[in-house]
């Protein structure tokens, strides 16, 4: 431990040089365009391995903490967003497993979802558990045992309600995927998080042995309910094959809706009166959700899931019309910065190369893609101080398989390790206030 220490420090040092911008040069090449409203502001470095894989990402802005969940060296990696650096890494997870063939395993890796609330971070781990950590403590440790889901793959991506009490994960390698809802701590300054219930969808909508997913919740306050991403869904047309085989429609996705008060163990269709159920959703197999203004919420709707969508969508959660953001697809995590008004997307796989996208909240119209390293698809931004943070995996020749397969995200580091990408959209009226909402 001593030695891992040592060698942080060491890099700590080089993460303040690289804040500057000087010491590797970062913020060079075509991810760091200068005609963008969204500019690159500086490289986070982080101490360890180069990044092979991580996941989800999430902001604090009150308490200016920026998470991470970083496979590459088995922890949730903090940064502050105020200064830029990196604070700890809170360890303990199973990192980075590898299959036969030598690529990473992303169903048994972690961590990968990651969420706040007050002083706990909740994490999903590779092996099914869900592990709890005190941002107040000293420690880099777990506040209380991990806690299994029952399942034998990742805790993968999660949310939690505004007042801390209800967190929603989903197992989205299982077969068939299931979500837990637990009772998490709140505002306590105690950590007693315990598990209510496995909700499950019924095999008519989502047949076991497909390799069916169950990706991002979202939590909606306007209607007291959580939104899952399910990137397909049977009968969605009707007579739809999941791989668009025998010449018939390919399979789009849903929206499992959930009521965290009166949980059920199986969903069923949607239901109109409840609010509650699987909604079917118009050309869109969405990944990544996110919770904008006037109860919308974005899907990252991406081709990955069902080869067709050529956009990504915006669903009201009240009335259930949608529009489509053209020129925009192929993302994983998606998340609204209410600094700004904008969505930002961790567009992966969109079309033409990796990119952050940046969609206008109100219009819902696209402003700009900004090009990324191969395996960027998780994103987050601090609405206090308008920063978006974007891990970039270090480059194919360093760590293999999963590496960036680019030149992108070395430019924007400056150097071959991967990072942090900081970017910034400069505001009228930004305040860096911890007072302020």
């Amino acid at each position: 431990m001593s030695a891992r220490l040592s060698s942080a420090s060491a890099l700590l040092g080089a993460v303040s040089l690289a804040a500057s911008g000087a010491a590797f040069g970062a913020c060079t090449g075509p991810g760091a365009p200068t005609d963008t409203q969204t500019k690159c502001l500086t490289a986070v470095q982080i101490p360890g391995n180069p990044l092979r894989s991580f996941d989800i990402s999430f902001v604090n802005p009150h308490r200016a903490e920026y998470y991470f969940a970083d496979r590459s060296n088995a922890a949730v990696q903090v940064i502050d967003t105020r200064h830029l650096t990196h604070k700890r890494a809170l360890g303990g997870f199973v990192g980075i497993k590898l299959n036969n063939m030598g690529a990473v395993d992303n169903s048994h890796s972690g961590p990968d979802g990651v969420v706040t609330h007050g002083r706990w971070l909740y994490a999903g781990d590779g092996d099914s558990t869900l592990k709890v950590f005190d941002l107040e403590s000293s420690a880099s440790t777990v506040a209380q045992p991990p806690l299994s889901t029952g399942g034998t793959t990742r805790v993968d991506e999660m949310d939690i309600t505004s007042d801390g009490e209800l967190l929603l994960v989903a197992n989205n390698a299982e077969d068939p995927p299931y979500a837990t809802l637990f009772a998490a701590n709140g505002d306590r300054s105690f950590s007693a998080v315990q598990k209510i219930m496995k909700i499950t969808v019924a095999n008519a909508i989502m047949p076991a042995g497909e390799g069916l997913s169950m990706e991002q919740p979202a939590w909606e306050p306007r209607t007291g309910r959580f939104y899952v991403s399910i990137p397909q869904i049977a009968g969605n047309p009707a007579g739809c094959a999941f791989d668009g085989s025998g010449g018939k429609p390919i399979c789009q996705g849903g929206l499992l809706i959930v009521d965290p008060n009166n949980p059920k163990p199986v969903y069923g269709a949607f239901d109109a009166a409840t609010n509650t159920g699987v909604l079917s959703l118009s050309d869109c197999g969405p990944n990544g959700a996110t919770v904008g203004p006037n109860a919308n919420l974005m899907l990252g709707c991406t081709p990955q899931n069902v080869p067709t969508n050529i956009t990504t969508q915006v669903i009201n959660a009240k009335t259930k019309h949608f529009v489509e953001v053209g020129g925009l697809t192929g993302s994983d995590e998606v998340w609204y910065n209410a600094g700004d008004n904008r969505y930002y997307t961790g567009s992966n796989r969109a079309k033409g190369g990796a990119g952050l996208g940046v969609v206008n909240a109100e219009t819902n119209f696209l402003i700009e893609k900004i090009p990324q390293g191969s395996n960027s698809h998780s994103v987050a931004a601090d609405s206090k101080r308008n920063r978006i943070f974007v891990p970039q995996a270090a480059p194919a020749s360093v760590v293999g398989s999963g590496g960036d397969t680019t030149t992108v995200g070395a430019g924007i580091c400056g150097s071959t390790n991967g990072c942090v990408a900081v970017y910034v959209h400069h505001v009228d009226g930004e305040r860096d206030d911890d007072g302020s909402d």
